[in-house]
């Protein structure tokens, strides 16, 4: 399977791609055309052709893509087979929506423990998810494994806590603090997630209608 030099943009349109698969495979469709899946995404089919050129060879000509195998070639791709392991870095009222409402095992992530400042929340369990405290943060990385931390901290606290993590060995990022965070070490990445970049893009676009 190809993946060298594959753009950010590509990148950005394969949970699209996975998206729209897993509702039509949950309508029931079988297969589909570069030029249908296009119409269904809003997306030329040529582009839709390059992009999974990057990855490999999809598709058969004259058939289309079987929805069922494509789905799982890219949700393969993305990783929600690899059991994922996360934790989330405060339960305020962000972090307890998010655990209420995204459906994580579904994306490939288990959500292992909480941590938290707050000794209101210290001790509790929120959708099956034990709410620890964050002098614990040590111990319990050292006896398990984690991928991602979810990050839903002021932005005063977040670039500090991040460095604790990452000399913890922690190496993705879900960031919701509103700042961009950064390190020196290639190997740790960073998803960084600003609610007003989007709004503001609404904001343009009904302002230029």
């Amino acid at each position: 399977m190809k993946k060298e030099n594959i753009s950010d943009a590509v990148v950005r349109r394969l949970p699209r791609y996975y998206r729209q698969l897993t509702d039509l495979y949950t309508r029931g469709v079988v297969r589909i055309s570069s030029s249908n899946l296009g119409k269904e995404m809003n997306i030329t089919a040529s582009q839709i052709r390059q992009d999974f050129s990057c990855f490999g060879e999809f598709g058969q000509q004259g058939y289309g893509y079987n929805v069922e195998e494509l789905r799982s070639e890219i949700g393969h791709i993305l990783g929600v087979d690899n059991n994922h392991h996360l934790i989330i870095i405060g339960v305020g009222n962000l972090g307890h929506a998010i655990l209420h409402n995204f459906p994580f095992s579904q994306n490939g992530f288990a959500v292992d423990a909480a941590f938290d400042v707050n000794p209101d929340l210290v001790g509790t369990t929120i959708c099956g998810v034990p709410v620890c405290s964050m002098d614990q943060l040590e111990s319990f990385l050292a006896e398990h494994r984690v991928d991602v931390a979810l990050l839903t901290i002021p932005q005063s606290v977040a670039q500090e806590t991040t460095n604790r993590l990452m000399n913890l060995g922690v190496k993705g990022f879900w960031n919701f603090t509103n700042i961009e965070l950064t390190s020196d070490n290639p190997d740790v990445k960073f998803e960084n997630i600003h609610f007003a970049d989007s709004l503001l893009i609404l904001s343009y676009r009904i302002s230029n209608r």
